[in-house]
């Protein structure tokens, strides 16, 4: 037990310094590419910060803990929502762009109301054909997404062209300075997925050992230690984000994520192996949807995440806690 505490303990320390070496090449890579921050956010750090997740999940359900496989999906969306944007709003308070949010955040909700919709009507088990579905939206929403990040970039550099420049110009300086930081950029981020899926596989392999030697059932070790662990990455890394004013990356990386959970781990982890799935899961489905709904209320109506909505939204996930531990267990 004591060498399991340890090694979670180097599992925090690598989430946190990877987090933020994650975050600024993330974030260079932006710059660079002149695509907005928050398609960077929902892509690329939403992705990367979603490896532990996958590789958990797809692992659970192979070894036949299908509980594990979805209470970590189902609880690391709900713990995303709820716990990441709550502590990070509690610690900065995050403005949010809705209409570029606005489709992600729909599509977020989306999945998760057709996941429950899927679990009413199969009951106890998940089609293999329904997570193809999953994962054949996953790839037109990818499609969808990056097109667009195209196009907001070619806008970006029509409105650069159209500026005036000085008489030396120093445009070209600036591409070859540019084209150099590029591949320490993509270093940095490489480094940063790199040492994010290792500490957070660390974090949860030595958690799990944990959880089992205090004999808790899968389904909640799914839902608590398994999803807060593997979420963790998306947890410091938004906290990361909002602290150096990157507000689009911190929520980009949930709502991306989230997304990323439901339609593409889901989805691949049903494809390679048929999920059953515990009908308490509806509950808690239903508690990811009305997440949802409370962070798209705050940022329709607000314009962001404050202080206030953040410590409501940690409020709202220690309350989930305590029902699932101890009612439910």
């Amino acid at each position: 037990m004591l060498l399991n505490l340890a090694l979670l303990a180097v599992g925090f320390v690598l989430l946190i310094k990877s987090a933020d070496i994650f975050v600024e090449g993330s974030v260079s890579i932006a710059r660079i590419l002149k695509v907005p921050s928050i398609v960077i956010g929902l892509t690329v750090v939403a992705f990367g910060t979603s490896m532990p997740e996958a590789v958990v999940s797809i692992s659970a359900a192979v070894g036949g803990s299908t509980d594990i496989a979805i209470g970590n999906i189902v609880g690391s969306n709900i713990f995303n929502l709820l716990g990441v944007l709550g502590l990070s709003a509690l610690i900065k308070p995050l403005a949010v762009h809705f209409k570029e949010i606005r489709n992600d955040a729909i599509i977020s909700i989306g999945a998760a109301v057709a996941l429950l919709v899927v679990v009413l009507v199969f009951v106890n088990y998940i089609p293999q054909w329904i997570s193809a579905g999953f994962l054949a939206v996953f790839l037109v929403y990818l499609l969808i997404t990056v097109r667009q990040a195209m196009r907001d970039r070619e806008k970006i550099e029509e409105e650069e062209e159209k500026e005036e420049e000085p008489p030396n110009s120093t445009k070209k300086t600036k591409k070859t300075n540019l084209t150099k930081s590029m591949p320490i950029s993509i270093l940095l981020s490489l480094v940063g997925i790199a040492l994010i899926i290792g500490g957070g596989q660390l974090t949860v392999v030595n958690a799990i050992d944990i959880a089992y030697a205090l004999q808790i059932s899968e389904r909640v070790i799914g839902l608590t230690i398994v999803a807060i662990g593997t979420s963790l990455p998306e947890l410091i890394t938004s906290i990361v984000a909002a602290t150096k004013g990157e507000h689009d990356i911190a929520i980009g990386n949930v709502v991306g994520s989230n997304i990323f959970n439901i339609l593409f781990i889901l989805g691949l982890t049903g494809v390679i192996m048929p999920l059953s799935i515990n009908m308490s899961s509806v509950v808690d489905l239903g508690v990811l949807i009305v997440s949802s709904a409370v962070f798209m209320l705050f940022a329709f109506t607000r314009r962001q995440v404050g202080r206030l909505e953040g410590a409501a939204m940690l409020a709202m996930y220690v309350a989930y806690l305590v029902f699932i531990i101890f009612l439910q267990a």
